[in-house]
């Protein structure tokens, strides 16, 4: 679940952590503010870039451009390497939680709460489809834009 880390991106922690090294780590006794982000706020950020993404692709009216502009590759190594894929198509896919599901403590049956209907959330995902003549590749959205942010980062 994501954090909330207020304005500054920092939170604070009431419990000890093995020491850091390097800049911008302030140390009080184990106590001590530092800013990172957990995975399921990286989760959460990358959502919100896919969903915008997504938005943005369906809205265009060129989507080879819009494709381009945000550096979509439209050939990509094959397996072995030995052959280039080339991008055919995009895939959006909308799915419909209308319920959780988990496992349930001390029971093999799962735990199950159905949502009322203001819960229920609309998901819509993209797959970026290449093909050559020996094999067919699928790249998820999410997957690009991770790699890209993270080429972006650096």
């Amino acid at each position: 679940m994501p954090h909330d880390h207020g304005p500054s991106g920092h939170h604070h922690h009431g419990h000890d952590h093995p020491p850091h090294h390097g800049p911008g780590h302030n140390h009080a006794d184990g106590d001590h503010l530092h800013s990172h982000m957990h995975h399921a706020d990286e989760a959460a950020d990358l959502q919100v870039l896919a969903t915008q993404f997504i938005d943005g692709f369906v809205q265009a009216r060129d989507k080879t451009s819009y494709l381009k502009l945000a550096g979509v590759p439209f050939e990509r190594p094959g397996a072995g390497g030995a052959t280039a894929l080339k991008l055919v198509d995009v895939e959006l896919k909308t799915d419909w939680q209308v319920g959780t599901a988990s496992p349930s403590f001390g029971s093999r049956e799962l735990s199950y709460l159905p949502f009322p209907g203001e819960m229920v959330r609309e998901r819509t995902n993209m797959s970026l489809v290449y093909v050559s003549m020996e094999e067919k590749s699928t790249l998820d959205i999410r997957d690009f834009l991770s790699q890209r942010k993270k080429d972006l980062d650096t």
